[in-house]
């Protein structure tokens, strides 16, 4: 997750500077899609709003998009001025009052990492730092440095009381990251804006994190989103129709390291196993449709460390999850599991079919 560095008023520059950008120069007729972008949390959010004009709804474009600036301010491991990071300067020796939205964070996150059996924990933070995939150069360390770093990682560090809004680390040099489940809080809270200020339609995307509300223009179905090719072919293997809701990706895809094993190049993804401190070996990417995006976004890093058989197990196991799980190829073939429920929503992509087999479980 990036940094929201220069305070509001370069962050509000920024975001007026995407929302100009945005501005068709025809005259209001027909509802559209407008996209309106700003950077924020180490990449790129649209907000897709449909309207039929564009300036008038230009400044709730701009207060949603400051939204989740807001959102990485509290959350970023990038910076030391933020909640996390203060959270991770004291909670080793007292109790913090945690602020109340990343109190409500923090509850999903350790209902996920019990559920999950602790493939997403969010103690992972000296693993993640450690591999250089937060604040460093990424590079495959030795077996040493992985076991020194698992001893301080795992959910028994945390004495959390979501409720209160407390929270304490049992072990002094324990650090929380919030990377895996802060994006889709970020969503949530602009779709909570949006649904207070009357909109119907639209879809918000940071980084695979959405949340659609309504129709995309000349539809009456939802939305129609693509499953990206997690080998990096940068093509959609698959496409899944999504009324209003919310759903979220995650991946080895994005950010990885290469590293020469016995003279093969291997890649090294930056999602971790915290069980074992190695990236995970689960399914090339998850999708996740929730009730909401910070459940999925979490759910989704979880299935990704998963074994497959067990990440498919765990997805039946929770009927308020509809899931959508890449495997990594195998004899040529990759293979797209999709839960039963979801298979009438979901499309192959006629240029994938080669390459691609649908199954249902």
């Amino acid at each position: 997750m990036g940094a929201a560095r220069g305070g509001r008023s370069i962050a509000a520059a920024a975001l007026v500077a995407a929302v100009l950008i945005g501005w068709p120069a025809g005259a209001a007729d027909a509802p559209r899609r407008i996209d309106f972008r700003t950077r924020t949390m180490g990449t790129t959010a649209t907000l897709s709003l449909v309207t039929a004009d564009s300036a008038a709804v230009a400044d709730l474009a701009y207060r949603a998009l400051l939204s989740l600036h807001h959102t990485d301010s509290l959350m970023t491991n990038w910076t030391d001025t933020s909640e996390t990071a203060r959270i991770n300067r004291l909670a080793g020796r007292e109790t913090v009052r945690l602020d109340p939205e990343v109190a409500q964070v923090l509850a999903v996150a350790a209902r996920v990492g019990r559920e999950s059996g602790g493939a997403f924990d969010l103690t992972v933070e000296p693993l993640v730092r450690l591999w250089g995939f937060l604040a460093g150069q990424p590079a495959v360390p030795d077996s040493a440095a992985i076991a020194a770093a698992r001893r301080r990682v795992g959910w028994e560090h945390l004495d959390l009381d979501a409720a209160a809004g407390t929270l304490r680390f049992t072990t002094p040099d324990a650090r929380i990251d919030l990377g895996g489940v802060a994006k889709g809080y970020g969503v949530d809270r602009v779709a909570g804006l949006l649904r207070q200020a009357g909109v119907r339609d639209a879809l918000i995307d940071l980084s695979g994190n959405m949340v659609a509300l309504g129709h995309a223009p000349g539809r009456n179905d939802g939305w129609v989103l693509g499953v990206l090719d997690p080998e990096g072919s940068g093509e959609h293997l698959a496409t899944v129709g999504l009324g209003d809701g919310a759903i979220a990706t995650s991946g080895n895809y994005l950010q990885y390291v290469m590293a020469d094993m016995g003279g093969r190049p291997r890649r090294y993804g930056h999602i971790l196993d915290p069980r074992t401190g190695w990236p995970a070996q689960g399914v090339a990417s998850a999708t996740v449709i929730a009730p909401d995006a910070t459940t999925a976004d979490a759910w989704a890093t979880a299935l990704v460390v998963l074994p497959p058989d067990e990440a498919r197990a765990v997805a039946r196991a929770h009927p308020e999850l509809q899931v959508i799980l890449v495997a990594h190829p195998a004899d040529g073939v990759q293979v797209i599991w999709v839960e039963e429920d979801l298979r009438p929503r979901v499309d192959l992509n006629p240029r994938a079919a080669a390459r691609c087999e649908l199954r249902s479980f």
